[in-house]
């Protein structure tokens, strides 16, 4: 067995005769311990607040989709659609036409973005889910589905048919406008249904058959604004993006999720970022006490370590014990931490002791990342101020 490992363990084990030296060791393995279990639980609650934000984006937001390059719209060839079709990464895709434009009801008005979806748009987006009154639009209709909000604020019914639900397309053309008719096409809506998923989204989109769009917008048949997909579980991302990009050319642009809510990626990540740089901070803090721990005990054992040097011991050998023995506690005291954090998040998860609201429990999230981020975070910085603590050890000392 390794000399120094074996009297590190021996040292770690081993209580000492000075009470005072004996209280700074625990408070030092406490600190670990607390320091440890109080970073897992906050990045698990960090992890949970960031899916449960974004499972707000992922109603609405497809797992991939295509935009134009340039421009507003692109077209998309029967043949195109049969090659995409015939994907086996793709479970589903659907065709998407958007704008936005003025909305206008019982004389108020809303500027909001009229979104036309095709039958398969259900079956890539889960936003039907949220719709809380009415139904879903019908194909080759007036009905749209609108957001609560956008609702709210034009204080609007469903099939209020005593106060149309209006929508003002731009007439695009040159020379001067004398009436509103020469400048916006009129199209009176159906209300047929209300949806809510959150503010943004919900102030957002109004949701109508594709035709209807494509006609109010004077665009082809095969002219679309989007195109949007579902992939099968566990497939290689990078690999369908090139697919798509080889079938439909280069006029096109492939974005995923991500890249779809970037800022919101962008601004989730810097957080994260931020909340662990704060918790090293603090476990940086608590590894000073083990610092001045290793040092009382090298002069404690001052004795011992020179009857070592005067054996034969070398002093690189005498600085690994207390070295080893730091960075062992660090380990034995992170992985406690981490397992107590594990039973906190465990219980919120089962027992939501924690809520948000009186319906709501605060999210967390179990991740392996997590896990291995504490535990090497932890045992990083113990490594570092054992290093710090043992080059006390010198033949200054011995002497």
């Amino acid at each position: 067995m390794n000399f120094s490992l074996y009297i590190a363990k021996r040292y770690l084990r081993s209580a000492s005769k000075n009470n005072a030296i004996n209280i700074i060791n625990w408070i030092a393995t406490i600190g670990i311990i607390v320091g440890s279990m109080a970073m897992f639980v906050i990045m698990s609650v960090f992890s949970g607040l960031v899916d449960f934000s974004l499972s707000f984006t992922n109603s609405v937001d497809p797992d991939l989709k295509v935009l134009p390059l340039t421009g507003k719209s692109f077209l998309i060839s029967p043949e195109q659609e049969s090659q995409i079709k015939g994907l086996k990464d793709v479970a589903f895709y659907s065709k998407v036409a958007e704008e936005q434009l003025l909305f206008m009801f019982n004389d108020k008005q809303q500027i909001a973005n009229l979104k036309g979806v095709d039958s398969i748009f259900t079956k890539v987006s889960t936003i039907e889910k949220g719709s809380f009154a009415g139904e879903w639009v019908e194909p080759g209709t007036v009905q749209v589905v609108v957001g609560g909000i956008i609702a709210q604020k034009l204080s609007m019914g469903l099939m209020d048919f005593n106060n149309p639900f209006e929508v003002f397309v731009p007439i695009a053309g040159k020379g001067d406008i004398n009436r509103l008719e020469d400048a916006f096409r009129k199209e009176v809506l159906v209300p047929i249904g209300v949806y809510s998923v959150n503010e943004e989204i919900d102030a957002k989109y109004v949701f109508c058959d594709l035709p209807l769009i494509q006609e109010l917008l004077n665009f082809q048949k095969n002219q679309i604004t989007g195109l949007e997909l579902k992939l099968k579980p566990e497939v290689n991302e990078a690999n369908v993006v090139a697919e798509l990009q080889k079938i439909l050319g280069n006029n096109v642009i492939v974005k995923n999720r991500a890249q779809l809510n970037d800022s919101l990626y962008k601004m989730l990540n810097t957080e994260n970022i931020a909340v662990y740089l704060i918790f090293t901070l603090v476990i940086i803090v608590v590894l000073f006490n083990l610092i001045g721990a290793l040092i009382m005990m090298i002069l404690e054992k001052k004795g011992n370590l020179k009857t070592l040097y005067n054996l034969g011991t070398e002093i690189k050998d005498l600085r690994k014990i207390f070295l080893l023995q730091g960075t062992l506690l660090c380990v034995v005291g992170g992985l406690i931490g981490v397992v107590l954090g594990l039973i906190i998040v465990f219980l919120q998860q089962q027992f939501q002791l924690i809520m948000i609201t009186d319906s709501l429990a605060y999210p967390v999230k179990i991740t392996i990342m997590n896990i291995f981020v504490v535990l090497g975070t932890v045992i990083v910085l113990g490594f570092v101020a054992s290093l710090i603590a043992s080059s006390r050890v010198s033949k200054k000392l011995m002497e």
